[in-house]
């Protein structure tokens, strides 16, 4: 990935789901005009789901998701129908593949009531369009396509451009807090654990965004970020952390400038920033024994002083006075039963969407497991939650009760 190009945590995420045989790879292939997916009239050709970003139009950046089909059958079939329920948490908008030839069949409806459930808009494709005799939509979401003649593909383009608009959102990064002319200091420490020769996600997200908004950015590591503050002419408006060094970080910087981490920024980014909140308190009362979830969204190589692995655990024993269990997952690995955990410790997710993110704060908080973030955590851990949620008075309004 290069420093231009847009990541799959910020592109829209399209999940083509169905039964086998009903065509979803050729219409996959039919509307990204590439031969992304293995096409064939046995069924189950598809046995994993494929994810390929690209950039689809009218849309724009778009990761697409082709999965196995729902009523795949055997011990390796209920696998695969499992891997396909599992996109479902990533997807922002699903494309349901009927055969236009048969009736709907009791997975179909299935798969709609998790549509539903999940609150994913859909539309309802029904490909084979020219063994029939049905002609263009039915009604609203729902399309006569054939990913062999390609009537209906792209009317069907349109919708899912039409749809990727109507859920859009303005997502709140740092732009909203600053003003033309503002004065933002980034912290990013380069350590072992610092990718060569670049920087990270969130720290190249937020720098964007102090740009966009017309401030200045003005990026030091931990080591010079007091002779940084000194050189300015006026305070900055806000300084921004790596979270591993928040406590030295706080320190350093005067409590009249307002100090976050990229991580906070981030949990706020995802909209999952009141509900981290709350799972902060865990770590208080844990118990020796105690099953801690360290989860991160990313696969990086595990350095010696991974912060997930090695400083997490440490901080965490050092803050609670316990000796907890601990269980590690990354990337798209994330358990389905949280029961067993006392506790889960999320990364900033910057490597998984926002819909994956708010899934697993879901999920936890159904199941009564609390989450908390990397950048929440720290804080708390480092006695200065409260003064990195000063930017934001409506979050921090929330330690108060």
């Amino acid at each position: 990935m290069g420093l231009n190009d847009v990541v799959s945590a910020e592109r829209v995420h399209i999940g083509f789901f169905g039964m086998r045989n009903a065509g979803k790879s050729s219409l996959v292939n039919a509307v990204t005009g590439q031969s992304l997916s293995v096409v064939s009239d046995v069924k189950g050709t598809t046995t994993d789901p494929v994810k390929k970003a690209m950039e689809l139009l009218p849309i724009g950046p778009v990761v697409i998701l082709d999965t196995p089909g729902i009523d795949d059958e055997g011990d390796l079939g209920e696998l695969r129908v499992e891997k396909a329920m599992q996109m479902l948490s990533s997807t922002n908008i699903a494309v349901l593949v009927v055969d236009a030839s048969k009736e709907m069949s009791q997975e179909d409806l299935f798969l709609i009531n998790q549509f539903k459930e999940r609150k994913i808009p859909y539309i309802i494709a029904f490909n084979k369009a020219d063994l029939t005799e049905n002609e263009g939509r039915t009604k609203d979401g729902e399309l006569y396509v054939s990913a062999k003649s390609g009537k209906g593909i792209n009317e069907l383009k349109e919708l899912l451009g039409k749809i990727s608009k109507e859920i859009a959102s303005p997502k709140l990064l740092v732009k909203d807090l600053l003003s033309q002319g503002d004065i933002v200091v980034l912290v990013t420490p380069i350590d072992e654990s610092a990718p060569k020769g670049r920087i990270i996600l969130p720290q190249q997200m937020v720098l964007r965004d102090v740009l966009d908004a017309h401030a200045t950015a003005i990026v030091c590591q931990d080591s010079e970020l007091d002779q940084t503050l000194k050189g300015l002419s006026k305070p900055p408006r806000m300084v921004i952390t790596d979270s591993q060094v928040f406590g030295k970080v706080s320190k350093i910087t005067p409590n009249n400038i307002p100090l976050t981490s990229f991580s906070i920024l981030m949990a706020r980014y995802k909209g999952d920033l009141k509900d981290l909140i709350n799972g902060f308190s865990a770590l208080k009362s844990l118990k020796d024994g105690d099953n801690v979830l360290i989860s991160e969204g990313c696969t990086h190589h595990r350095q010696c002083n991974d912060i997930g692995t090695v400083k997490m655990p440490k901080w965490i024993e050092s803050f609670s006075s316990a000796k907890p269990q601990y269980s590690f997952t990354s990337g798209g690995e994330f358990p389905e039963d949280l029961t067993k955990y006392r506790v889960i410790v999320h990364c900033g997710g910057c490597m998984i969407n926002e819909a994956e993110m708010k899934h697993r704060t879901k999920k936890a908080k159904k199941q009564g497991v609390p989450i908390v973030n990397y950048g929440i955590a720290i804080a708390g851990m480092n006695g200065i939650l409260k003064r990195s949620l000063e930017l934001f008075p409506d979050i921090s309004a929330l330690l108060e009760r």
